[in-house]
């Protein structure tokens, strides 16, 4: 089973909003997922990031491979 950390989009159309989620990688995008662990607002100016660290320590430490546009945003605000 491959864990991905994730986004998941709420958003309405043409306002996105994103939770970052840890689901499986078979599961869809805004289907079912594991844990939420923060969100992500790119319209706010700036962009509003909250993530539990611990969390993402967690679950990276035990195999849990964030996408590249989740590492990006963590590498952006120093979570990883």
């Amino acid at each position: 089973m491959a864990v991905k950390i994730r986004l998941r989009r709420i958003g309405a159309k043409k306002a996105p909003f994103y939770r970052i989620v840890v689901a499986d990688s078979r599961y869809p995008r805004d289907g079912r997922f594991i844990e939420e662990i923060g969100y992500y607002d790119p319209t706010t100016e700036p962009t509003t990031l909250k993530v539990d660290a611990e969390k993402v320590q967690k679950w990276v430490s035990t195999g849990a491979q964030p996408t590249d546009t989740v590492k990006a945003i963590f590498k952006k605000n120093g979570v990883l």
